[in-house]
Order: structure tokens, then C-alpha cells, then sequence
């Protein structure tokens, strides 16, 4: 497969180990190619992103043009030119009782609209 140029969108807690870009363009196929050529480029980044073992932490979501990669191809998702893709971590914040549910997983997970849900801590179980 040919490797085309993407941007790699940076969130605001990670800029600083890139440089302070909020952008990164990188040559790549699959979103893990386009990943790794983000961290051999920002070493230091590595550690936020992947875990020892070298597995992308859990509270790291990846998004292709705004598709979450755990319902498409996961790491292997192919990647076109000028496709964009997003560094998500996920944020975990407190709620008044009233506003918590028990999710599908028995996890209490705050009644939210689905763009706040895209920024929850458990975006798959809110739905």
C-alpha cells in the first residue's frame, strides 16, 4: 500500500512533547503506521500513548476523520491522504448524583448528549 500524508491532530496536554504543534503531518498506510511515525519522530510521547508492552493505553482514543478506530479496523485502519487523524484522551470528571446512570457495564456513567459522550472516560458503554 502507498504511505500518504496525514495530520495527526495533538490534544493540548501532549503538545509539549511535539514541538507545541497542534498538528503533525506523517507518511503512513494504517493508523499504527501513522502512530509510529509520530513517536519515532516525539519520543517522549511515547510513554502518554503506549503502554510498556507497547499497546495504546486504554484512555487513549484514536479517531479517523472523526470515527472512533475501535469500530472500524482498530490500528489497522488504512489511512488515505489528507485523512485526519485525532488524539482523544479520555477525561473523567465528577457529576452530581442526580445526573448518574448505571451503564450497560454496571458502571455509573453521567446522562450526557452524545458530543459530551464522545468526551467521556467511557464513550462505547454510554450509548
Amino acid at each position: 500500500m502507498i504511505n500518504s500524508m496525514s495530520k495527526i491532530h495533538i490534544p493540548t496536554p501532549l503538545r509539549q512533547y511535539v514541538g507545541k504543534q497542534s498538528t503533525v503531518e506523517v507518511k503512513a498506510s494504517t493508523v499504527a503506521e501513522a502512530m509510529s511515525a509520530l513517536v519515532a519522530a516525539h519520543p517522549e510521547l511515547r510513554r502518554h500513548l503506549y503502554t510498556e508492552d507497547g499497546k495504546l493505553r486504554a484512555f487513549v482514543n484514536v479517531y479517523l476523520n472523526d470515527e472512533d478506530i475501535r469500530y472500524l479496523q482498530k490500528e489497522a485502519t488504512a489511512v488515505r491522504e489528507g485523512d485526519n487523524i485525532s488524539i482523544v484522551p479520555s477525561i473523567a470528571g465528577g457529576a452530581p448524583e442526580a445526573d448518574l446512570r448505571e451503564n450497560r457495564q454496571g458502571i455509573e456513567c453521567r446522562e450526557m448528549s452524545h458530543a459530551a459522550r464522545m468526551r467521556c472516560c467511557c464513550p462505547p458503554c454510554c450509548y
